[in-house]
C-alpha cells in the first residue's frame, strides 16, 4: 500500500511538471512571435523605407542630370541621401572604400579637371560629406529626430517647388516627365513620415 501511494504521488508531480513545461512552451512561443513581429515589422519597415528613400533621391539626382533640368535646389538631395542612407551602406561608404574613392575623385578634380565630368559633382559631394562628417553629425543627428525632420523638410520643399515649376498640382502629374518626378519626390516623404509615426506611437 505504501509503495502504491508513493507511485500515485509521483505521477501527480509528473503531471504538474508537465503542465508547467507546456505553459513555458506556450510563453516562449508568444515571446518569439512578439519579438519577430516587433523586429521584422517595425525594424524591417524602417530599413526598407530607408533604402526606398535613398534610391528615390538617387533616382531624382539622375533625372536632374539627364532630362529634368529645373531651377530647383536639387543639391538638397545630397544631404537627404546622407541622412537617409541605410546603416550598412553608410558604414561601408564611410570606411576605407569611401575614403579611397573620395581621394581619387579629389585628385582627378584638382589635377585633371578635363577628365572630371560635370555629372560627378553631386556624387563626389555626397562621398566627401560621408567621409568627412563629424561623428556628432554622422551618428547623433543622422540617427535622431533632427535628421528625420530635415529629411521631411527637404521632401516637402522639393515637392512644393516641383508643383510650382509644373504650373500646379494637376500639371505635375500629367506632364510627360511630371509623373516620374512627382512620384520620386512623394517617395522621399515616406521614410520620414514612417519614422515619425513610429516615434509618436
Amino acid at each position: 500500500m505504501g509503495k502504491l501511494g508513493y507511485l500515485a504521488m509521483d505521477s501527480t508531480n509528473e503531471a504538474l511538471i508537465q503542465s508547467d513545461f507546456n505553459e513555458i512552451g506556450v510563453a516562449m512561443k508568444k515571446l518569439a512571435n512578439h519579438a519577430f513581429h516587433l523586429s521584422a515589422g517595425l525594424g524591417f519597415g524602417t530599413t526598407f523605407f530607408k533604402f526606398f528613400a535613398s534610391f528615390s533621391a538617387i533616382y531624382l539626382l539622375i533625372l536632374d542630370r539627364t532630362n529634368w533640368r529645373t531651377n530647383m535646389l536639387t543639391s538638397l538631395l545630397v544631404p537627404y541621401i546622407f541622412l537617409s542612407l541605410p546603416s550598412v551602406l553608410f558604414s561601408f561608404l564611410r570606411g576605407e572604400f569611401g575614403k579611397w574613392v573620395t581621394f581619387i575623385g579629389i585628385v582627378l578634380r584638382l589635377f585633371f579637371p578635363r577628365y572630371y565630368p560635370n555629372w560627378m559633382e553631386m556624387p563626389g559631394s555626397l562621398l566627401l560629406l560621408l567621409v568627412v562628417a563629424p561623428s556628432f553629425v554622422a551618428y547623433t543627428i543622422r540617427d535622431g529626430l533632427a535628421g528625420v525632420f530635415i529629411c521631411l523638410a527637404i521632401g516637402c520643399y522639393l515637392l512644393q517647388e516641383h508643383i510650382r515649376a509644373s504650373g500646379g498640382f494637376r500639371n505635375s502629374f500629367t506632364k510627360p516627365h511630371g509623373v516620374s518626378n512627382s512620384v520620386g519626390i512623394v517617395l522621399l516623404l515616406v521614410y520620414p513620415i514612417w519614422r515619425l509615426v513610429l516615434y509618436f506611437l
